[in-house]
């Protein structure tokens, strides 16, 4: 469906000019038919007409509780909060005799993807529809178009809107991202002005950083379907398990000067575990949104630009259980009206589109109700067929230094309704070793098998170079655990029915010191609590052995003695740090070790750290609120934002770490860099990520050699630039590199092998002496995920990560990012021994 919509551009000039003027809701309604009176129209709720404002988040739920009590069609539920403490709003919208019998409606609808479902008749069950809008904050036209879609669910008369809502059950997230919303609405709306301006120059349609598309912590959660690390997608994702929907949609914006996109995408960009028959589902289902739009003479496309691959979005998820998924993109007029290609673009304009391709998504539902219904019933079929042929019947996982990140890759299985099983007993495999209480069982033949080949797959070939997204999320690499196929089942316990967490404890009674060590999670939690307490706390540089238990690189060792609690309250205290740390900690009687005593220079003392961030203009918005993420949800750890805007009036002198994330350098100046110089110079550290790498050298604060390659472009053409360039990126992939556990940065690591994920080009040349190369890709790095070959010869043996001295301080540097998207957590320590072992580097 590639070819545009040609229909008379006077009619779209008239729509456009049409709707710069204060629309009411006629403007977005089918006419011909009659409404309900005593529906509240959105007007009468939240002040305004859908369209002349920026609805807010909360006159947006106001108006969607006053729905759910005008109208028999709608329920609504509060589904939890956001970082900000916004409801998560769901409603559930079907006639009202499906409301008395919907529970049995959902049962039945489930009863359709288990074994044993081929006597139920899809003819006698609704097919349903998840409808979302605006998960990015600044793309609103989809939340505002909600306002009028539900009004329309809720007020349209006539056998037609009553037949359609006996045959479908719609649940619509009129916010997929409410504080994002508030936060753009706010910006839109203190900025507009009484004579609209099209201008593309006016202040409107230029956001501050960070700007609205993102969560609280500027996450951009379209890529959280599957690891689910967000409140806002731990709620849908609840739905959506509970449902299991046969279409969802998902409402964005693009480009101020495109037009609008639905799905199918790129026709060889779509997941091998996505099902053909899904793609040609989706292309029935365009049918309807081009005819739809066709009728208000708005211009589209399909099959081009967007992907269906990566299993995170929200598009796409639906893709590997059963579903269909839809991507809507609109041209955005990031604000009230603006100049574009295509005419004056006005905000109602952008409403009514989004408005149409929802109400054209349930009519397809209605239509093609027994095809989707079928191809569900089939996909499960399938996907339980697969498992039983599948020569592995099981994926073990853990980590047997570690409960926390094994519980914490489990909690994602556990949200995602796949069964895994207790260990019967400890086994090693292949040189890995599982243990009871820090390892799990997944088989393999259980309902949804494509999930968790989704999860767990390496995948490095690819019929497409191009990638909207990344290539490559495996997640037991992405978590730094060990795992293994297994042909047998023959290792599992029972059945885990409720997943409780590690539970932290002090084991003995201390008369002399207490050790714990740097393995776990959470254990920089802990060590933060100890230093900010005012305890002595030192790190051990080698091993050693204690009361029969060996204790590796970086064990923490709190001594009891000359310390500012008494021995029973610094017992209370760890006891405490312990339990909400989730950690074990040893009490132990004596320092005679073997190998270094307690009382060895081989200790170093940690101090406690005050950690500032550089946030603001220049600075990936993203980057940064994944370490603010980190400190403060996960560490409990403050972090210090510093703005560049005020940067160059900061006194540093207090911070002992000053983090940059990637930066493309604009929103830091010479002087900037002369300042921070002078800081590291005076015993700071400061930790630079990926393209601050580059900004770092160009500053001259450290001298890096970087491989480059010479890739020039021979036989092709114009028209086969973007595919040529795109291929050389570099879009998320998974790499291997060998660790020298002795080296502070890599503390805490059991395994001399890590995964890091990359996304940057950026290659460092390693060293000459091998103990400044802690980190460094292998020969044959790619474990996951797609790299163009150029860029393999240059990945090979380069290091990422750097140690540099500055004076009395250092500048340490990471080409990768350690702290992606919340679900790595398998090198979050690596930024965490950066902060508190920095100095021994």
């Amino acid at each position: 469906m590639k070819p545009f919509s040609l229909l008379f551009g006077v009619l779209l000039s008239l729509n456009l000019t049409f709707a710069q003027e204060a629309p009411d809701l006629n403007y977005y309604l089918p006419q011909g038919i009659s409404y309900d009176p005593s529906v509240p129209k959105p007007a009468e709720i939240i002040g305004h007409e859908v369209g002349e404002w920026h609805v807010t988040h909360d006159k947006l739920v106001f108006y969607m509780q006053e729905l759910a009590k005008h109208s028999d069609r709608i329920t609504i539920e509060n589904r939890g909060s956001t970082f900000e403490g916004r409801p998560i709003l769901l409603l559930t919208v079907t006639s009202p005799e499906n409301h008395e019998n919907l529970e049995d409606i959902r049962l039945q609808h489930l009863a359709l993807t288990e074994s044993n479902s081929s006597s139920i008749n899809v003819d006698d069950i609704p097919v349903v529809v998840y409808q979302g809008f605006s998960i990015h904050g600044n793309e609103p036209s989809g939340a505002n178009a909600g306002l009028a879609y539900a009004y329309y669910l809720a007020a349209a008369q006539g056998p037609e809107i009553e037949a359609l809502l006996n045959d479908v059950v719609i649940l619509m997230d009129p916010s997929f991202n409410p504080d994002g919303l508030q936060r753009f609405a706010y910006w839109a709306n203190t900025n507009r002005s009484i004579q609209l301006n099209a201008d593309n120059n006016e202040r409107e349609y230029h956001e501050v950083w960070p700007g609205g598309r993102t969560n609280h912590y500027w996450f951009d959660m379209n890529r959280d379907w599957l690891p689910v690390q967000l409140p806002e997608s731990r709620a849908r994702i609840k739905t959506f398990h509970k449902w299991l929907p046969n279409i969802l949609t998902d409402h964005h914006e693009m480009g101020t000067n495109s037009t609008f996109f639905f799905q199918p995408g790129e026709p060889s960009r779509v997941h091998p575990l996505t099902p053909k028959t899904n793609q040609t589902l989706t292309a029935e289902i365009g049918k309807f949104h081009a005819k739809a739009l066709d009728n208000i003479g708005s211009l589209y496309y399909s099959e081009e630009n967007y992907d269906d691959y990566y299993y995170g979005k929200g598009s796409t998820f639906p893709d590997v259980n059963g579903g269909v998924g839809i991507l809507f993109e609109q041209a955005s007029s990031r604000g009230h009206i603006q100049e574009s290609e295509n005419g004056t673009l006005t905000f109602p304009f952008t409403i009514r589109n989004q408005f149409t391709t929802a109400i054209s998504t349930i009519n397809a539902a209605k239509e093609l109700k027994a095809k989707l219904l079928n191809y569900q019933r089939k996909f499960y079929e399938n996907s339980r067929l697969e498992a039983s042929i599948n020569r592995s019947k099981a994926l073990i996982f853990g980590d047997s230094k570690d409960a926390n990140r094994t519980w914490h890759l489990a909690e994602i299985l556990n949200r995602h309704k796949i069964q895994f099983h207790e260990l019967s007993r400890d086994a090693t495999i292949g040189g890995k070793t599982y243990q009871k209480g820090k390892a799990f069982l997944v088989p393999m033949e259980q309902k949804n098998q494509r999930l968790i080949k989704a999860m767990f797959e390496k995948r490095t070939t690819f019929q497409d170079s191009l990638f909207y997204d990344v290539s490559a999320w495996t997640l037991p690499l992405a978590f730094n655990l060990d795992y293994t196929e297994l042909r047998s089942k023959g290792l599992a316990g029972p059945e885990v029915a409720e997943l409780v967490p590690p539970v932290g404890e002090v084991v003995g009674d201390a008369a002399y010191a207490y050790l714990f060590e740097w393995h776990e999670y959470y254990t920089p939690k802990a060590l933060n609590k100890i230093v900010n307490k005012g305890l002595r706390a030192k790190v051990a540089k080698s091993p050693f052995t204690l009361e029969g238990k060996k204790y590796d690189y970086g064990t923490i060792m709190i001594p009891v003695q000359n310390q500012n609690l008494d021995a029973e309250t610094l017992h209370n205290f760890l006891e405490e740090v312990a339990r909400e740390s989730k950690i074990s900690i040893a009490a132990v009687k004596t320092g005679l070790t073997q190998g270094i005593d307690l009382g060895s220079n081989d200790f170093d003392p940690v101090k406690k750290q005050k950690v500032a961030i550089i946030v603001g203009r220049g600075i990936r918005s993203y980057d940064a609120g994944e370490i603010w993420h980190l400190f403060d949800t996960r560490y409990d750890m403050k972090i210090t934002k510093i703005d560049t805007d005020y940067f160059s009036r900061a006194n540093l002198s207090s911070y002992t770490d000053i983090i940059i994330p990637s930066t493309s350098g604009r929103g830091l100046s010479k002087s900037d860099a002369a300042k921070l110089r002078e800081w590291v110079s005076e015993g700071g550290t400061l930790i630079a990520y990926r393209n601050a790498v580059n900004w770092v050298d160009r500053n001259e604060l450290v001298k890096l050699n970087f491989r480059k390659d010479s890739i020039t472009a021979k036989k092709i053409t114009f028209e086969q630039k973007r595919d040529f360039l795109g291929a050389q990126v570099t879009g998320g992939a998974i790499f291997e590199a060998r660790q020298d556990r002795s080296h502070p940065i890599n503390f805490g690591y059991k395994n001399n092998r890590i995964s890091l994920f990359r996304n940057t080009n950026i290659y460092l040349e390693p060293e000459t002496d091998s103990y400044d190369n802690p980190l460094q890709y292998t020969n044959s790095p790619l474990q996951s995920g797609y790299i163009s070959e150029e860029k393999m010869k240059l990945i090979r043996n380069s290091v990422p990560f750097k140690a540099n001295r500055l004076g009395r301080g250092r500048v340490l540097l990471f080409t990768d990012n350690t702290n992606f998207r919340a679900f790595w957590y398998g090198t979050n320590k690596l930024l965490m021994n950066a902060i508190f072992f920095g100095n021994m580097m």
